[in-house]
């Protein structure tokens, strides 16, 4: 795959805090992101810690993970899973060319409500609110809540049919391919957001190996008007793309132990080639 096209960055803008400092932060990693041929396999490592890519907290669920084929429709069944300790694994066959999207995704609503002097709470699909929520029960608040963590693996040519959005929370949409990223040339992608330019998104971009060297080296930037960020990779390795929203009409705190508050969030894990 000719190795030209680089992944993502607007010019990098300042250093965060260590990655320790910062919330447990979720990641999927593939064992290969780019291979040949016309049939092959990939092992798949999931889990939530403190720095990205360090197992040193707790395993990842992996009841939402699916895997979309590369026509962007075709739902490829995983193999071999695990759940341990402080990381989950599990298996992914590439039977024909093209580009996978591996993900763990979350799109629902989170309520509360009061019955009977208590406080309930629901967390799920929308479909499931209504039977969820007890008959008198007062003080219903429900927001949408959209989680989104995802990845990218060509075995030959690259596609892009696994990237069409949906329209539904922030999604991820590349100008420059994912799996097709090299240190030192820069790259383009865009944010929507329910289906639109996702415009002035903070983006934080961490590459693993913290443990190795002494400068975290986490980039963050802004989405422009149109939800695009351009970055220039700094070195090659496997890096945590994410980006946030909250609902700005919220009060402050409004969400923390109280009623729920809409809210979004997407991660891609990339790989950057030498």
């Amino acid at each position: 795959m000719k190795k030209s096209l680089a992944f993502a960055a607007v010019a990098l803008m300042a250093l965060a805090a260590p990655l320790t400092a910062q919330a447990h932060r979720q990641w999927i990693l593939p064992s290969s992101t780019v291979l040949s041929g016309n049939d092959a396999w990939i092992g798949v490592d999931g889990g939530i810690s403190n720095g990205v890519f360090i197992a040193d907290h707790a395993a990842m669920r992996l009841d939402n993970i699916r895997v979309t084929g590369p026509d962007g429709v075709t739902v490829v069944e995983t193999a071999n899973p695990q759940v341990g300790k402080y990381r989950s694994t599990f298996d992914v066959h590439l039977a024909q060319p093209g580009t996978y999207r591996i993900a763990n995704n979350n799109l629902g609503v989170m309520a509360t409500w009061t019955a009977n002097g208590e406080t309930g709470r629901y967390r799920g699909p929308a479909a499931g609110l209504q039977a969820a929520v007890p008959a008198g029960a007062t003080n219903v608040v429900s927001a949408p809540n959209a989680t989104r963590l995802e990845t990218f693996v060509t075995l030959g040519d690259a596609t892009t049919e696994v990237f069409k959005p949906s329209g539904e929370g922030i999604e991820f949409v590349p100008t420059t391919h994912p799996n097709d990223l090299v240190e030192g040339e820069a790259a383009t992608f865009q944010f929507l957001r329910d289906g639109k330019p996702y415009a002035d998104a903070e983006v934080t971009i961490a590459r693993g190996g913290t443990r190795y060297r002494n400068n975290p080296e986490e980039i963050t930037t802004k989405t422009d008007a149109d939800g695009k960020f351009t970055v220039t990779w700094p070195a090659a390795g496997m890096y945590w793309v994410n980006t946030t929203w909250r609902d700005p009409a919220a009060p402050a705190g409004m969400g923390r132990g109280g009623p729920p508050v809409a809210s979004a969030s997407y991660v891609a894990v990339l790989e950057v080639l030498p």
